[in-house]
């Protein structure tokens, strides 16, 4: 026997079909965070990332949030089914008055690229800021100098941005394999980036 599906949650599945979304990937210093920033003044996307999502559910003191806080404190990662319907619902709140979403961030594994399919919708491009190991590490020693984070420095850095490239490279290779996969160079400035995240996003617009 089928799961019944309301005709509200059917509308609804058929709207998230239908709407842009991106997943952003971009190692630490890669400029993921800005050229979301830039996207969005140009674009009218929507930015979310889980983190954002999973703080403010806390700060809520929701049912929701409650549970999520026991699991952190208690050092383990918040079920991916949790996490995917604090997306979900963020996103419905806004698709009537945003041209698209950015995922930031996402996803880190591709159990979770999949599971946001069935949960959510197939994502319509996967953009990643490249650039490499040492431009990372030279543009977060650079933050590092100005900034009080605790994991800026050279020995945090390096395990950073191993763990990055080891998690990432499948992800790659699987998006790649399935033609949604979108490269953009940032070694240059800022807004030569941006440039060039712009021609990927026009085509799919």
């Amino acid at each position: 026997m089928g799961i019944c599906v309301s005709s509200d949650e059917k509308a609804e599945r058929e709207k998230l079909k239908k709407t842009k979304i991106i997943f952003v990937i971009g190692g630490p210093g890669s400029g993921k965070g800005t050229q979301c920033e830039k996207i969005v003044a140009k674009y009218g996307f929507t930015h979310l990332s889980t983190g954002d999502l999973l703080r403010a559910e806390v700060a809520s003191n929701s049912p929701t949030g409650s549970q999520i806080k026991d699991i952190m404190q208690n050092g383990y990662l918040v079920p991916l089914e949790i996490v995917l319907k604090l997306l979900r619902n963020a996103m419905l709140q806004k698709i009537n008055t945003c041209k698209g979403f950015l995922i930031d961030g996402y996803p880190r594994e591709i159990k979770q690229g999949l599971e946001f399919e069935k949960m959510i919708a197939p994502p319509t491009i996967v953009l990643i800021i490249t650039c490499s190991a040492d431009t990372m590490k030279q543009r977060i020693m650079k933050r590092a100098a100005t900034s009080s984070r605790a994991d800026d420095n050279e020995a945090t850095i390096v395990n950073r941005l191993e763990t990055y490239f080891r998690s990432t490279d499948p992800i790659i290779a699987y998006y790649e394999k399935r033609g949604l996969l979108r490269k953009v160079p940032a070694e240059g400035d800022a807004d030569v980036v941006f440039n060039e995240c712009c021609k990927v996003i026009d085509i799919i617009l």
